[in-house]
């Protein structure tokens, strides 16, 4: 039990970014308060940032509210909101789950360059009371499980079969109960037991862990989950728009991102 406890507990450090710090023999007073850095302010949500439409993944509708409140926002499947600001909706900025659909964008000139502001990873959650026994990620291909996953369209989704082609296991679709439009909904099915399983983010796991447990994805079988984010060509407010990316993209907006699990380097 206890190397099993042990591997949990690194594989969050490791998941969180976290890491361990070493020093030599205690240094003397003057030495220490020369070397201790300054404890960072407290994050506060940033009044300052109001005035823009976000259009912004399923992912990001804990930790975009927290930081910025007073900004307006839409949240769902990045396809989704793609294929809204395709259409011409009124959206200032657009964060995305994945790179691909904000490139898709610029490549059609309707958004600016697009920027990576942070990755991912995924996790297999399920339930807290765990019915289904699943304690490896080989066990979401047993027979009989239910397993709810992101559609093929929206980068959860994607992603999830890029996990199951790498590791073999792509029986486990067979498995697949309902095809979700956003990561949102899988976690919502996995946590009132509708589903036995489901493949989300680390950072949803991270704002649900009350309610489900995460088995860890190995490593080698994880894809690149980057986020990018653009300006909108036709942004209603353009200098808001601005604002709000360079906040994220600044020191403070990485804390944010830090605060709720999300990595600044793949």
């Amino acid at each position: 039990m206890r190397s099993r406890a042990t591997a949990a507990v690194l594989s969050a450090t490791v998941l969180l970014g976290g890491a361990a710090v070493f020093t030599e023999a205690a240094p003397g007073p003057a030495a220490v308060e020369q070397a201790t850095p300054k404890k960072p302010k407290p994050l506060k949500p940033e009044l300052r940032l109001k005035g823009a439409t976000i259009y912004a993944a399923a992912s990001l509708a804990e930790m975009f509210p927290a930081m910025a409140p007073k900004e307006t926002y839409s949240f769902a499947g990045s396809d989704q909101l793609a294929f809204q600001i395709e259409q011409g909706a009124p959206a200032d900025v657009f964060a995305s789950a994945n790179v691909r659909y904000p490139a898709q964008l610029f490549a059609k000139g309707l958004v600016e360059q697009p920027v990576v502001f942070a990755y991912n990873v995924l996790v297999v959650i399920v339930p807290k009371a765990n019915p289904a026994r699943i304690d490896s990620v080989d066990d979401i291909a047993k027979p009989g499980v239910k397993l709810v996953i992101g559609d093929a369209t929206v980068p959860v989704g994607s992603y999830t079969r890029t996990v199951l082609k790498k590791l073999n296991l792509e029986a486990a679709l067979n498995n697949v109960v309902s095809n979700e439009s956003d990561v949102r909904g899988v976690v919502t099915k996995v946590a009132l037991g509708e589903a036995d399983a489901g493949v989300a983010y680390w950072t949803d796991f991270l704002n649900e862990r009350k309610r489900v447990r995460y088995v860890a994805i190995p490593e080698s079988a994880q894809p690149t989950v980057a986020y990018s984010i653009a300006v909108n060509k036709a942004a209603p407010h353009p200098a808001q728009a601005r604002a709000f990316v360079r906040y994220l993209r600044g020191t403070v907006g990485k804390r944010w991102l830090k605060k709720y699990g999300f990595r600044l380097e793949n």
